[in-house]
Parts: C-alpha cells; sequence; structure tokens
C-alpha cells in the first residue's frame, strides 16, 4: 500500500451538548450516549488494519480512544497539539454568556473564526498552524499503514480543509457531527483524497447549528 490511511473521528456526543457552550480546551465528559457512539465506531473500524488510535488530550476524545483501543487492541497516544480551538475567555460560556460578561466581543460567531478571536484565544489560521504540522508527523511516522485520530470539530476541520486545499475562511461548510467518521488517504507523492466526510455508524441527519 502506497498510501496512508487516516480514519479521523470527533468525539462523542459531551454532556453540556444542550447548552451550546464554547467548550475549545474546558475539559468536559462525554455523555454515556457519547460512550456508545464509540463503541459503535470500535465495532465497525474492528475489521480495519489500524495500527494506531491517536487523540486530543481532552477527555471528551482520550476516553474514545480508550475504546477503541481496547477494542483494537492497541495504546492510545494523546497528542496536546490536536486540542480544539482555544476560545480565550470565553472559554465554557454559551453565546448570551460570553456578551454579556464582554460586550465588545459580542460580536463573536464561529463563522467569522478566519479573521476574528477574543481576547486570549486562537482563530482559525492559529489553530491549521498548531494542527497540520501534527497531523503531517503522524502521517509520516506511520508511512503506508492505517491509523486512527480522536480529535475534536475544529480540529477535524481544519485537517479535512487542508486535504481539500479549502480555505479556512470556508470552514463551517464541512459539518463534523458528535462520533462522526472521516476517512483521509495520503498518497506518497503527496496527494491527498478526502474518501468519507461525517459518516460512519453514528451519522446524523440533523440541521445544523452555528453559534
Amino acid at each position: 500500500m502506497d498510501i496512508t490511511r487516516v480514519y479521523l473521528i470527533r468525539h462523542g456526543q459531551v454532556v453540556n451538548h444542550h447548552e451550546f457552550r464554547y467548550n475549545g480546551h474546558h475539559d468536559v465528559d462525554i455523555t454515556d450516549f457519547g460512550v456508545e457512539q464509540m463503541e459503535r465506531l470500535a465495532g465497525f473500524l474492528k475489521a480495519e488494519p489500524i495500527k494506531a488510535v491517536y487523540s486530543s488530550d481532552l477527555k471528551r476524545a482520550t476516553k474514545g480512544a480508550d475504546i477503541l483501543s481496547r477494542v483494537l487492541g492497541l495504546k492510545p497516544t494523546r497528542v496536546p497539539a490536536l486540542r480544539e480551538l482555544h476560545l480565550g475567555r470565553w472559554e465554557g460560556l454559551t453565546r448570551q454568556e460570553g456578551s454579556a460578561l464582554y460586550p465588545e466581543e459580542a460580536h463573536f460567531s464561529f463563522k467569522d473564526l478566519a479573521a476574528t478571536k477574543v481576547k486570549g484565544g486562537e482563530d482559525m489560521n492559529d489553530l491549521k498552524l498548531r494542527v497540520v504540522p501534527a497531523i503531517d508527523g503522524i502521517v509520516k511516522r506511520h508511512a503506508n499503514e492505517c491509523v486512527c485520530i480522536v480529535a475534536h470539530g475544529g480540529v477535524n476541520r481544519v485537517i479535512l480543509s487542508d486535504a481539500m486545499g479549502i480555505a479556512v475562511e470556508n470552514f463551517f461548510r464541512i459539518e463534523q457531527d458528535y462520533g462522526c467518521l472521516n476517512l483521509i488517504e495520503y498518497f506518497n507523492d503527496g496527494v491527498k483524497v478526502v474518501k468519507l466526510m461525517n459518516g460512519g455508524p453514528n451519522q446524523e441527519m440533523r440541521p445544523t447549528v452555528i453559534y
């Protein structure tokens, strides 16, 4: 095989999913349903020749990586560079709470992350500079193998955008549901092909919400 296959997963449903909070580096857990999502994915991928499992070091990603690793018979590796976008002083807040506390940043929206950021936080270009080298390192380390990565919605969008040559301004044209599976093939000549996006056994058909 002259390609490296990356099974890229978003973590399972988080405990505060219904509150639409800006979690960022805020270390929230996943729900029982989120655990079920990861277990379904583990069963779905069990027959694939996956050689390594990587994840962000945040709990919502490590929990999924641990479940996958047990089923696949592997030991997960934590990668801090794969953490979600840092949202500065808005970490853990809802849009309403952030706007009330910091009215000068009330205009903030995920839709504008290519050009704006809140105090102490990152924008999409910052995230790309952090995430892409980490992914390139994993791909190089596992040339011609299959690997699994459990990360976050923002991180996954950066990785997918990079693979497809899409500008970060179009970040939210890519959806990443909780527990979704993406498959990216990295050819040895530098070509990148997205074979599957936002799919897998946990596929949802709910409307997209941008907050």
